[in-house]
This record gives C-alpha cells, structure tokens and sequence, in this order.
C-alpha cells in the first residue's frame, strides 16, 4: 500500500531511532542509501549537536531521512532520593558520582523543534507522548512526514486525532524504550505482542502504520506487511551493523549465550525499557520508581563508567526479543538481505495460496 511516507523510500524498512549515539549519521546514511529510511536520534543531544549530526547525514546522502524527538516529562522528584541512596554501592564500585537527576525533562524539545523548522528534514517521528496539533501542522507546513510511536490502539486513535501522517506500532518485543503516551506502572509488562497490535491498530485508525519490535528478519517484515502495516522498523537488527555508535560490548552481547532472555526494566532510566537481563536489572530493577528522565540522568555515570569498564553487567544493553537473531552485516548489505527475505516470503505465501486443498477440485 503506497502512501506519502513510503513513497519517501523504496523498501519497506525503517532503521529505529536509538538514542544514547547508536543511531549516528554513517548507519542512517547507509540504510537510507540501501533504499531504507534512516534515522537520527536526537534525543539526549542538544539542539545545536542535533544540527550538526543533520549536516553531517546530509553530507553523506541526498537520500530521505528522519529524526526522532522525545516529548517533554513531568517531574518525579521525590521518588528519585530514596532509589540515589539505593545506587550508593553502584557509585563506589564504579568509582564515580550519580548524576544530576535535575539535569532537564524536556530534553530541548522546543530549541530542536525549532531547528527542524528552519531545517526541514523529510521525517520527524516522537516518542513519549504525542505532540500538539499545532506542532505536527507546523512541521507539516515545513514539508516534513510525522510519526508518532503508539503502544495500543488508544494511543493510535490519539495520534490520528492530533495530525499525525503515520504511528509506529510498538509492540512489547521491542528493545530500548516502550513509547507508552502515559507512564503507569501498574500496566507494566502488560503489553501486547506485535502481529496483534498492528491488526488492532489497521482496524482502529486509517493512518499509515509502521510496525516495530523484535523483528529481525525479511519473512517478519513480510508478516507486519500482510497484518496491515505500511513498513516495518527495526532496531536491535541495526544496532550489531558496524556503522551503529553502539560499543563493541554492546554488539558483542546480543548474541553470547550468557544472555539468554530480555526484560522490561526501570533500573536505568525510570521508564519501561526493554534489555538483555544482567545484574544491574536484576539487583536494582525490583526498586527503581517510574521517575524518567530523572532516573536516566541518575545512572548515566553508572553506566559510562561500566562501559569505559567493558563491565557488560552494568551497562543498558538495549535489546529486542530477537537479538539472537543478530546478523554482523554492513547496513547497507542488510537492508538489501532484509529485501531479498521479503520477496522470498510473499513468493512462497502466493505459491501457499495456489496449493489447492486435499480433496478439492482439480
């Protein structure tokens, strides 16, 4: 199903926007090159190093792109002093500080919002939240697509109500953040699994759909295709790539067998992400309060400092329920690889199709 978001790239696959320097221009510029949409994450960045990296992609590719921002929080102070007292052992062992829980909540939404107007890019997606009409309207004035990530068919309807162009479905397999619209822990871990959610959602909103979570090959984008999804977007697929700004740590622990399984958790950020299990989660997961961004900018040291380590066990590795799945390819190779799945899948779901049943008329 064409539509003006995938006429802006040729193959139905999205790169995921992966904030923390794994979405970097050489990975959004392989992938947009290939035939994919690349993505820039701007989140945790300032406005001004937002801008830089856009002029860098530009440099690599006149081929469409896109940036994702993360929507402003409310403030969750209080929640936040007695999980720092709780991190005090973390602190120590990694001989470091805990972060500035106070170091922002709106993430420079309104001073990036404000560069992409005067420098339009062809895609702007958001996460946590759905943004103002007005907003989606002015970017649309600009020339520019919005998505906006919805994680039930609820959140579909509030996206297509304000404007948006697109919602990416995320479903609970997905690695990294749940862009849930309102952070409640008590539906935590009640998430609903991709394939379904995309058939909700088709049913529920008439905007494009792009459907993301777990998928890492070209037969599961094939799936999302036939469920009603426009295209697919995958991240954990991309974050093992060699143009992806993830440590070597990171890319190496997608596919060791210690790690057998991934989790929602609150330990790193406050907010429901999902990680391979290790012993940070696992010590400090039961306590963390639902405070983002203030938890997030609480562990940061931690966490730099467990990766300037190598330390696996204290670092977010952020990852989608199929990171086994993980291929060592360049970008570029994989979107051509994920392609090649696709039109193998729908061949062989058409030559399904053409079997006749046991016993029907010949």
């Amino acid at each position: 199903m064409s539509s003006a978001l995938t006429d802006l790239f040729p193959h139905p696959i999205v790169q995921a926007p992966m904030a923390g320097g794994v979405s970097v221009p050489q990975l959004a510029a392989a992938v947009s090159e290939a035939g994919g949409l690349g993505f820039l994450a701007a989140g945790y960045k300032t406005a001004d190093g937002m801008y830089q990296e856009i002029k860098q992609l530009r440099g690599l590719t006149g081929r469409p792109f896109g940036v994702n921002l993360f929507l402003p929080q409310p403030e969750h102070a209080d929640a936040v002093e007695v999980y720092a007292h709780q991190l005090a052992g973390e602190a120590a062992w990694y001989e470091t500080e805990l972060g500035d829980p106070d170091s922002g909540r709106d993430d420079g939404y309104d001073a990036k919002l404000a560069v992409l107007l005067d420098n339009p890019v062809a895609a702007v997606s958001f996460h946590f939240g759905v943004p103002k009409p007005e907003v989606l309207e002015s970017l649309r004035r600009a020339g520019t697509l919005t998505l906006v990530t919805a994680t039930t068919a609820e959140e579909a309807v509030g996206v297509q109500r304000a404007g948006a162009d697109a919602v990416v479905v995320q479903g609970i397999e997905a690695g990294g953040h749940q862009g849930t619209h309102r952070d409640n822990p008590e539906t935590d871990g009640t998430g609903v699994g991709l394939l379904t959610l995309v058939a909700r959602v088709r049913e529920t909103v008439g905007i494009p759909v792009v459907a993301a979570g777990g998928i890492m090959r070209g037969s599961q984008i094939a799936a999302v295709l036939a469920a009603g999804a426009n295209a697919a977007q995958l991240g954990t697929a991309f974050l093992a790539t060699p143009e992806s700004g993830a440590s070597a740590v990171h890319k190496q622990a997608l596919t060791d067998p210690l790690y057998v399984r991934t989790e929602l958790t609150r330990a790193f950020s406050g907010r429901p992400a999902r990680a391979l299990a290790n012993r940070f989660m696992r010590e400090h997961g039961p306590y963390a309060p639902a405070a983002y961004p203030e938890v997030h900018h609480l562990t940061l040291p931690l966490r730099k400092a467990a990766a300037k380590a190598g330390d696996a066990q204290g670092m977010a590795l952020w990852a989608g329920q199929g990171h086994r799945m993980a291929r060592d390819l360049p970008a570029g190779q994989l979107v051509e690889v994920l392609n090649a799945e696709i039109a193998a899948a729908e061949t062989a779901l058409s030559a399904a199709a053409e079997i006749p049943e046991e016993g029907a008329a010949r």
